[in-house]
């Protein structure tokens, strides 16, 4: 059954719940943003916003900040799904992680509400490259990061909504899990080269120690938890666990995943000095 359901977005300004929103208000569904700016405001930490973010709503994309990897984040995602059931939701989309540890328990712990929710799970963002903090490296030529030649199907940002608007909007998804990566396996250092090919300007992928890479974020004025989650999942995840294609996209929207190539011509100008 189709049926469009007033749909709280939690991350609704990130990289993939904003496309999700877009989407989702393109095609006519009552949206609600999930953020700390958003009508009611949310907030992961404010408990007290959870209630009226949820108030009438039927349907919920729950992406988590920073990471399901962040201390206590498996038992907040839990106690948001009990929550979301005793207020009448019917669909829960939960955007996960290929790989992690943590995320697998944050499965576990949505599922243990009493809903079938839709896995969404995700492999290394594309946009990662252009919407983060390693769009000024990219801009000076030089990527620095604690990753070796380990292959990764970075998948599309906007695949992951598209899929997601499709679960969000049907039950026929209820209880399913599907991996999302894209079409190809490509190094950092590959991923590298082709965004330099389609900015137009020389970039390198230099390969760095987590030491190193965690005293770079220090010296940046990046704070210690999150110098602690990025260090922890370059290291943990990206370790050729993930190094192997899934076909969630083209079980889910009925074609291939986009590439990183097409991505990276249509991004290409986030890279340019």
């Amino acid at each position: 059954m189709t049926e469009h359901l007033t749909t709280l977005v939690l991350g609704g300004t990130g990289k993939t719940g904003r496309r999700v929103a877009r989407r989702l208000t393109t095609i006519g569904v009552p949206t609600r943003i999930g953020s700390r700016a958003g009508t009611p405001p949310f907030d992961w930490t404010d408990r007290d916003t959870w209630t009226p973010a949820l108030r009438g709503v039927g349907a919920v994309y729950l992406a988590y900040q920073p990471d399901l990897a962040a201390p206590g984040a498996v038992a907040t995602v839990g106690d948001l799904a009990r929550l979301a059931v005793a207020h009448g939701v019917r669909r829960l989309v939960l955007l996960s992680g290929r790989g992690e540890p943590e995320a697998a328990e944050a499965e576990r712990a949505v599922a243990a509400s009493g809903l079938d929710p839709t896995v969404l799970r995700a492999s290394w963002f594309a946009q990662n490259f252009s919407e983060g903090h390693l769009v000024q490296p990219l801009r000076a030529g030089v990527l620095a990061l604690p990753v070796g030649d380990v292959p990764e199907p970075f998948v599309d940002a906007d695949d992951i909504a598209e899929v997601a608007v499709a679960a969000l909007t049907s039950d026929r998804h209820a209880g399913a899990t599907y991996e999302l990566t894209g079409p190809r396996l490509l190094t950092f250092a590959q991923a590298v080269d082709e965004i330099a090919a389609a900015a137009g300007h020389p970039v390198r992928f230099v390969p760095v120690t987590s030491s190193a890479y965690a005293a770079e974020l220090t010296a940046a004025g990046v704070p210690a938890p999150a110098v602690a989650l990025l260090t922890y999942l370059f290291t943990e995840v990206l370790d050729g666990r993930n190094a192997r294609l899934a076909d969630g996209v083209q079980r889910v929207l009925g074609r291939p995943p986009r590439d990183f190539r097409a991505y990276a011509a249509e991004a290409a100008g986030a890279w340019r000095p």
